[in-house]
């Protein structure tokens, strides 16, 4: 079980520092803009709070950015997806999510994923610092490295970019992503 507070607590935090000027902003994730992007967490969130808890997933929502009270609406779900993860049966058995079943366990390493690598995209999208706790970083690079380049399915990150091995960890990590830390 790995603890998604500390990403869920930073996601929050990027959140409540961006304003609506930035949503036409371009991220380092490339097919979206920080409006984009925070209508991806949102639903990922949704989607990843319910499979973390055995429920249904639900079907795609409207855009949450385009709602006035979008940043109270994206938080309540961000929050409730670190609260369904803190659940130690959570990560068990395993799920069929849109006909790929995989173990909850891995599962739960992508949702840590989401909140990592596009808490990044964010804040750099936004001009904000992003920090997070080695073991968080770790946890996700852990997986990143093994997870990536065996995805099961195609196209769903661009190819690696090189860095120095020397690297800091979060670098490496998001390169791994195909991002040019």
């Amino acid at each position: 079980m790995i603890d998604l507070i500390p990403a869920r607590d930073t996601m929050i935090d990027l959140l409540s520092r961006v304003t609506a000027d930035q949503f036409a902003h371009a991220t380092p994730c490339s097919e979206y803009t920080v409006a984009d992007l925070i209508d991806h967490v949102d639903g990922v969130s949704v989607g990843f709070a319910a499979l973390a808890r055995g429920d249904e997933l639900p079907d795609a929502s409207a855009p949450s950015t385009a709602a006035p009270d979008w940043r109270d609406s994206v938080t309540k779900h961000v929050w409730a997806l670190g609260e369904a993860w803190a659940d130690p049966t959570a990560w068990q058995g395993s799920t069929d999510a849109g006909g790929l079943e995989l173990p909850n366990e891995l599962w739960g390493k992508i949702a840590l994923t989401e909140l990592v690598v596009h808490g990044w995209d964010l804040a750099k999208a936004t001009g904000q610092p992003f920090e997070l706790a080695e073991p968080t970083v770790l946890a996700c690079f852990e997986h990143v490295a093994r997870f990536v380049p065996n995805a099961p399915v195609e196209g769903l990150w661009a190819p690696a970019v090189r860095v120095p091995r020397d690297a800091a960890l979060l670098d490496r990590l998001v390169a791994i992503t195909g991002r040019n830390p």
